[in-house]
């Protein structure tokens, strides 16, 4: 991995999963090139875990916002929360995430999903901050919210992104990037055509761990250092050398984040 330099766009490294050897972890993925950590919030609750991280380690990049499924009756708190956050301390955040819709798990808060996910994606203009967005079994509802915003400030990453070749080229067409992690890896996912399909200029690595471990790790924690395993398979997709999906795919990060 000499010379090459990785950014992993969306990790969970604040969460509980982590707690026993958080350290280690982040030293295999530096050891593998990975020199960039950003972090999507999911709740409040989480919220002192994960500037704590981020003040503990220079590698880790917070994001501020509402998951989709942390919606629930007292969601106007939960904006009301981000809202000061923004307000007071906006430049300590490089994103707004991981917002979205999800219609997977329970539909019982979507209209409210919907709310937030609007209030989120004003802010991100307000602020200037870019959005990665969770869009499971959801895309088209989410789209059509970005659409109706009709704004060009408003830019980001879908993230864990898992439609068809022309949802992808919706969501590029609507300015934003494509999170390909370790699902890209799974045989019969439906991404390597749309990877295929796509240019790397549209792409940013990420893992969302501790879940979704790429291929040969499914059935244990996902983490950081696994990065090279899914850029190595979008190498291999787009018969191209991994030096160059390393320098694309970061420079495509830094762009988007800033930082």
């Amino acid at each position: 991995m000499q010379g090459m330099n990785f950014i992993d766009t969306h990790t969970h490294l604040y969460s509980e999963e982590f707690d026993a050897d958080r350290d280690a972890v982040i030293q295999r993925a530096l050891e593998k090139s990975v020199t960039g950590f950003l972090l999507p919030a999911i709740d409040r609750s989480y919220h002192e875990r994960m500037m704590a991280l981020a003040g503990h380690d220079q590698h880790c990049y917070p994001m501020t916002g509402l998951h989709p499924t942390s919606v629930k009756a007292g969601y106007r708190e939960e904006l009301a929360f981000i809202d000061q956050l923004l307000e007071k301390e906006n430049d300590k955040f490089y994103g707004i995430g991981e917002i979205g819709i999800d219609l997977y798990w329970d539909k019982t808060f979507a209209a409210e999903q919907i709310i937030a996910f609007n209030h989120q994606l004003d802010l991100a203009i307000q602020y200037r901050l870019p959005v990665a967005i969770h869009t499971r079994n959801s895309f088209p509802v989410a789209i059509e919210q970005i659409r109706q915003k009709n704004n060009p400030l408003l830019k980001g990453v879908f993230h864990c992104f898992s439609g068809s070749v022309e949802q992808a080229r919706q969501a590029i067409q609507a300015g934003f990037m494509l999170g390909i992690g370790g699902v890209i890896t799974y045989k019969n996912s439906g991404l390597q055509k749309v990877v295929q399909e796509i240019s790397l200029y549209h792409i940013l690595l990420e893992t969302d761990s501790p879940w979704l471990p790429p291929v040969p790790h499914r059935g244990q924690r996902n983490e950081s250092a696994y990065i090279p395993v899914i850029a190595g398979k979008i190498a291999e997709i787009k018969n191209m050398p991994l030096e160059e999906v390393a320098e694309i795919t970061t420079k495509n990060a830094l762009t988007l984040f800033k930082f």
